[in-house]
């Protein structure tokens, strides 16, 4: 017996150990020993003997359910069966005979069935519900039957409770029990949740498959709510990081439950894990730190496909389009299926018949028939390892053995050509179990035209065996090409692409009933409709949730080193006989500051001075590091001298706090920003203010320099962009400024930074809004509302594919720089003023003073270094990012140094 015996919809109630008797008062009488199962639409019986057939009677089909005390004397039917029932039918099924899964046999024609109860007295119980069941099935329409039966479930859940004695240990403290059902592929069980302090438990009415189901709260990974026909009523709970299957999967009749017992549990492990969001992942990917197979299951987890429910069932990419070499090449773009395409729009004359009728029809319009992914779809591929959940599906049969899925050519051959075939895969053809593909539980399957039987699944030439087919589908998920490409498939799926007319344009339109919030199921009160409706919805197949609404970003494809230049990273420059070369010295540099990086923990205080009278608002250091100079808000702009370790200058412009500072190349001049609204050129070796720019209408927040360029941050809501020509201190030349371009903002303007090839700029205002503009255009590519509050500090990546901002609302943001979309937030204790990245990993100065270490993709603290006495306002890191020194408002400078 399994819950797939039951028809779609169908719930069992209870089992009573019972004989069946056949043939009663003949001499061919016959008795089998068994269970008896009460279900909401059939009586099923199961034979110990397992040589004989289950027996399946469906109510609607029964003509009488009689026990003896119902026995009238007119009757010719009853005879006295001693604590039995009697069934009369006309049609009955016989199900796995001699224990093998094939389609069921029916039995038509009257027949009786007498089943003696082993609890002679419960008899009288059994035969009222039977009836009363017996009355749902016998109504005409489908929404009556279903609301009669959904009474009498919750009738039975409302006179019973959870078993406390189940609980793991005494002391265990109840936080909440309700009704639910367990959700396993097809077939829903009902139940009573409990959530303690230590576990979930699900106890199931009927005790099957077992008393009671437990989940141990810390084992848990991961949660996610879920949308359960249609309505957010389900949960699933997973207590691993990658796996494909959850634990245990929960439909609730009203989402307050569901809610609720989603937060004790979310707040039970937020302690122990962070909730990962599709940007989070995304960010992961993009850098590699995630496979594509591991982000297309990330991806389906997060848009409602679980696979306990075949109408969401995980989908996932035709990638392969060469079914006919004998080798199979990855490194030609023509064996791999266009992945900016649907699948129904791969085949240009099958498009151009679809468009054409699409064009012609009715509102609401829909270009395919049929969706990419369904519950016939999804047992189309497994039927082989899953036949009970074909059999299931399809009312005891198995499908026609020529629409069967019999090899990997014509299958895909009939996604590119048949008229109404648009399905994609599932997550089983890129994983290490080939079951599915072999027929090793010898089922009949029936015999193909031609005469040949159903087997295994016929394999591409390039493929050897089974095991060999998926090995070489996963290479191909993670070739360059679908790397490079894969993004174009998720607009499709999860993204841009998926609704709306960026839908239409990509030919990507199914029908209206399959999107989510197409249909609202509260609002149709006529309950045959909504029963109707709903199994229609469940059987085509249902699309994902749309997780991202702007075009979705490349991955980042790392630039393979040639092997040539590997050598010269092992030998030191003084042994290598050839004088290096340029890149070798890039590679060592490289090579170093993914050293620090991945020690940057071992950060250790070298030394710190106390040398201005308020907070230290800008470093800079001399290209020898031999001299650092600093400003702050009591005005000055200071000099250190490390070797003396003293301070060896002191320059006040005016009476106004300045904001930042660095020096030009040559190591001959300081730029100062100034509250006053000012930015002062000083000469070092002159030691005397050489120019002064009076380029803004209120306090300079931030200056940066590139390649001749001067760029300047203002409360103004302006950054301006300059052109210096040089002066000469010696013959008192000025600098001649020349206003190259202005870019216009709503509010003041608090930070700036400068890509790597200094095409970009990144701002950030007081109000949080970071935008991103094109230099040369003087226009702005995108602009968010980050964060609530300040904006501290931004940085784009070594790589400039990403820009992360820190603001007053304890918030980490990373933006995709090429689409503009925002990729990740980490919620921080406090706000982080300012930092250095190097893409994965964040070194922040904190409001409290302390030196964070952030993994970003894992969004957590690796380590935390005490420091200041007050906030970290500024920082300045090296080049080879293996020295750091940072001021704070307690206005001391500090020196780090990597110790490894």
């Amino acid at each position: 017996f399994s819950l797939l015996l039951l028809n779609l919809e169908e719930y069992y109630f209870e089992q009573h150990t019972a004989n069946h008797i056949t043939n009663k008062g003949c001499r061919d009488e016959r008795k089998f020993r068994g269970s008896l199962k009460i279900c909401s639409k059939s009586i099923i019986f199961e034979p110990d003997d397992n040589n004989q057939p289950i027996i399946k009677i469906p109510l609607r089909d029964c003509v009488s359910i009689k026990a003896p005390e119902d026995n009238e004397a007119n009757n010719p039917i009853i005879r006295d069966t001693s604590g039995g029932i009697s069934v009369v039918c006309n049609q009955a099924f016989l199900i796995k005979e001699r224990n093998i899964i094939a389609p069921y046999k029916t039995v038509r024609g009257r027949t009786e069935h007498l089943f003696q109860l082993d609890v002679a007295w419960k008899l009288g119980d059994v035969v009222r519900t039977l009836h009363q069941l017996y009355r749902a099935s016998c109504l005409d329409k489908m929404g009556d039957q279903a609301a009669m039966i959904t009474a009498i479930l919750q009738s039975r859940l409302a006179r019973t409770s959870f078993d406390k004695n189940r609980f793991q240990s005494i002391s265990e403290t109840l936080h909440m029990e309700c009704k639910a059902e367990m959700v396993t592929p097809l077939v829903t069980n009902p139940g009573h949740v409990c959530v303690t302090d230590a576990n979930l438990y699900f106890q199931p009415l009927n005790g099957y498959p077992k008393p009671v189901v437990q989940i141990t709260l810390q084992n848990v990974r991961r949660i996610y709510k879920r949308r359960h026909g249609l309505m957010p009523l389900g949960l699933e709970v997973f207590c691993t990081e990658n796996d494909l299957c959850s634990d245990i999967y929960l439909k609730f009749y009203n989402y307050q439950d569901r809610d609720e017992l989603y937060y004790l549990i979310a707040t039970y492990i937020e302690n122990h894990i962070t909730e990962h969001t599709a940007e989070s992942y995304m960010l992961q990917w993009q850098r590699g730190h995630i496979s594509n197979y591991q982000y297309l299951l990330h991806l389906n987890n997060l848009a409602d496909r679980s696979c306990n429910d075949l109408s969401q069932y995980p989908v996932f990419p035709w990638i392969i389009a060469d079914y006919s070499s004998s080798v199979l090449d990855l490194t030609k773009p023509e064996t791999f299926r266009d992945l900016s395409k649907p699948i129904g729009a791969l085949n240009k004359e099958r498009l151009d018949r679809l468009l054409k009728r699409y064009q012609e029809m009715p509102e609401p319009k829909f270009m395919y028939g049929s969706h990419y992914s369904s519950p016939g779809y999804v047992l189309f591929y497994l039927v082989r390892v899953a036949p009970e959940y074909m059999l299931c599906l399809q009312n005891g049969k198995f499908d026609h053995a020529d629409r069967m899925f019999n090899s990997l050519a014509e299958t895909w051959k009939n996604c590119l050509d048949g008229a109404t075939d648009f399905k994609e895969l599932i997550p089983e053809f890129y994983e290490n179990d080939s079951s599915f593909l072999v027929n090793s539980l010898k089922l009949d399957l029936g015999k193909r035209q031609g005469g040949k039987m159903v087997e295994d699944v016929e394999l591409p030439p390039w493929a050897s065996g089974p095991d060999d087919f998926l090995q070489k589908n996963q290479e191909a998920l993670e070739s360059q090409y679908v790397s490079e490409h894969l993004h174009e498939w998720i607009d499709l799926i999860f993204g841009c692409k998926q609704k709306g007319s960026e839908a239409v344009a990509a030919h990507n339109v199914f029908h209206s009933l399959t999107y989510e919030g197409g249909v609202d199921l509260n609002s149709i009160l006529d309950p045959n409709e909504k029963v109707a409706l709903l199994t229609q919805i469940l059987e085509f197949g249902q699309t994902p949730k749309q997780l991202f609404t702007t075009p979705h970003p490349r991955r980042i494809i790392p630039k393979l080193k040639s092997l040539s230049r590997a050598p010269s990273l092992s030998v030191s420059i003084a042994e290598s006989p050839v004088s290096p070369n340029e890149e070798s010295f890039e590679d060592l540099t490289e090579e170093s500051i993914t050293l620090a990086w991945n020690n940057i923990a071992k950060l250790k205080l070298d030394e710190q001075y106390k040398i201005h009278k308020e907070a230290i608002t800008g470093i800079a250091v001399t290209s020898n590091g031999s001299s650092v100079f600093t400003t702050s808000q009591d005005s000055t702009l200071k000099m250190f001298s490390r070797e003396s370790k003293t301070t060896q200058r002191s320059v006040s412009f005016s009476n106004m706090a300045l904001s930042s500072c660095l020096i030009l190349p040559g190591d001959t001049t300081v730029i100062t920003s100034s509250w006053d609204n000012h930015i002062y050129f000083y000469s070092i070796a002159f030691g005397r203010r050489q120019d002064t720019l009076m380029g803004h209408d209120d306090a300079v927040s931030k200056v940066c320099w590139r390649d001749g360029r001067l760029y300047s941050a203002s409360w103004d809501s302006t950054v301006k962009v300059w052109h210096c020509a040089p002066g000469d201190t010696s013959s008192n030349k000025k600098h001649h400024f020349e206003l190259l371009a202005e870019l216009e903002h709503d509010v003041s303007v608090n930070t700036i930074d400068l890509n790597a090839a200094n095409t970009l700029l990144a701002s950030g205002t007081k109000e949080g809004t970071i935008s991103v503009w094109d230099v040369a255009a003087a226009t702005v590519l995108h602009q968010l509302p980050c964060h609530s509050g300040t904006v501290f500090d931004a940085a784009f990546s070594p790589d400039s594919r990403h820009l992360l901002s820190t603001g007053e609302d304890s918030c980490f943001k990373v933006i995709d720089v090429q689409t503009g979309m925002l990729i990740s937030s980490v919620t921080t204790d406090e706000p982080q003023r300012c930092f250095k990245w190097d893409g994965n990993t964040i070194l922040s100065g904190s409001q409290s003073g302390e030196l964070l270490i952030w993994d970003l993709l894992g969004g957590k603290v690796m380590e935390r270094i005490k420091g200041h006495a007050g906030a970290v306002v500024s920082m300045w890191m090296n080049e080879q990012c293996n020295s750091v020194i940072t001021g704070g408002e307690d206005k001391q400078i500090m020196f780090w140094k990597l110790q490894y």
